[in-house]
């Protein structure tokens, strides 16, 4: 049975704002795409340049810092694994992606979160466009991307950044909100103005919180980079694609453990760092 009144063109109305995008402003959207390219193939080639043993020195020395020797040993032991499966260039590609989709979402979403926490109106018009950020399925973020900056690395960076960013606004208006007010009306009693208030109590009070909220966008930021394999981005996702395709369990086991082990490692290190873990639901 067919609703009664006629259907509203909501896919119409959305391919021609996206098409309409792609017509004005794609040199552009180009010029960006190519910088972004630029970038994130110098720290590709960077990295691959030095050597594995040097790398997993490097995350053994911060793991020992965040968790001490069991998370330091496990780090070397899962790093040395993916070594060992002739996968560490792939888990290099995945770990420069999600690296730099959560700093540009840190970047964003730091400044997004203090301004809704002093702003209701801008919360107000943040909220919905967060929820829709957050509960829009993962694979429809690929197909307007796709059609803005063509397929590879920019576009799946730019689908981590919109589907990674929304924890870390939500949880740095959170702290920002839940500092107690005692402190606030003291520090106005002291004289502070609006920024030093910002700046020298509600920000340092709400580390927890920010923190908590960078971690869990490390963690969405590395999913979403193992889907964006679907549209070229390559890294431990395009092994998983592959093995999908040609039905390979072998393979396709060896580059899940090897997303496993990247995964605990930032996890835990960012959770660590991040003190106790908050909630995003508020």
């Amino acid at each position: 049975m067919k609703f009664p009144l006629p259907k509203i063109p909501l896919a119409t109305w959305v391919t021609a704002i996206v098409n309409w995008i792609v017509k004005e402003i794609g040199p552009f959207l180009s010029a960006i795409s190519d910088f972004i390219r630029v970038i994130v193939n110098h720290v590709i080639s960077f990295l691959d340049w030095v050597p594995p043993y040097v790398l997993i020195l490097v995350f053994a020395i911060l793991a020992y810092r965040a968790g001490k020797w069991k998370l330091a040993l496990g780090t070397v032991l899962g790093l040395l694994l993916i070594w060992d499966l002739n996968l560490w260039k792939d888990m290099i590609i995945t770990l420069v992606l999600v690296l730099i989709s959560s700093l540009v979402s840190v970047l964003i979403g730091l400044p997004l979160g203090i301004w809704s926490a002093r702003r209701e109106r801008v919360y107000r018009v943040v909220s919905p466009i967060l929820d829709l950020m957050q509960t829009m399925p993962s694979f429809v973020y690929l197909i307007p991307v796709i059609m803005l900056f063509n397929i590879g690395l920019v576009p799946a960076i730019i689908a981590t950044v919109i589907f990674a960013m929304p924890p870390t606004i939500r949880l740095t208006r959170l702290g920002i909100l839940h500092v107690p007010g005692e402190l606030v009306e003291a520090s106005r009693a002291f004289g502070t103005n609006d920024s030093q208030l910002l700046w020298k109590v509600q920000v340092p009070l709400a580390t927890p919180n920010i923190k908590a909220g960078i971690n869990q966008t490390i963690m969405l930021a590395l999913s979403m980079v193992v889907i964006a394999s679907m549209i070229g981005a390559g890294g431990l996702g395009s092994d998983v694609m592959s093995a999908l395709q040609t039905i390979n369990v072998g393979q396709g086991f060896e580059a899940g453990i090897c997303i496993v082990i990247l995964a605990i490692v930032m996890d835990r290190i960012s959770q660590k760092f991040g003190g106790k873990r908050t909630t995003a639901s508020e």
